[in-house]
């Protein structure tokens, strides 16, 4: 199966081909720092079965042998290559896919470094919008 996705303003493109590897949800503070979120969604894909279509992405080398690339111009983070950690893998910000629905996540990584209040988010008040709109 094929998947398409991007960026925000719609500079950088990706495809990716077949299934991934893993779909999850990280809490690791690199990911918090990098996205400015409290957890990330990623799905490893093999390296191969990656390319670019459109544009070209900055990449940021987060830690080791870690490089987060994101969009030069709109800063939206778009996938993660670490060799070390990932051999042969390309982790895609779930999120930036076109369609992130298709790709829901099977597991919690990280989980050790995940923050105290995440524990019961669901739980919490649900507005379809914005409260009072």
């Amino acid at each position: 199966m094929r998947r398409e996705g991007g960026c925000q303003c719609g500079q950088v493109r990706y495809a990716v081909e077949g299934e991934p590897v893993h779909a999850a949800l990280c809490h690791c503070s690199d990911c918090r720092a990098s996205a400015g979120a409290p957890v990330m969604a990623w799905a490893a894909f093999a390296s191969e079965h990656f390319s670019v279509l459109a544009g070209e992405a900055r990449a940021y080398n987060s830690s080791r042998a870690a490089f987060r690339h994101f969009c030069p111009s709109c800063g939206t983070g778009l996938w993660y290559v670490n060799e070390e950690a990932l051999p042969g893998l390309v982790d895609i910000q779930i999120a930036t896919l076109d369609d992130p629905e298709a790709l829901p996540p099977t597991a919690h990584i990280q989980a050790a470094e995940q923050l105290s209040w995440m524990k019961g988010a669901e739980n919490l008040m649900h507005f379809d919008r914005f409260p009072g709109a």
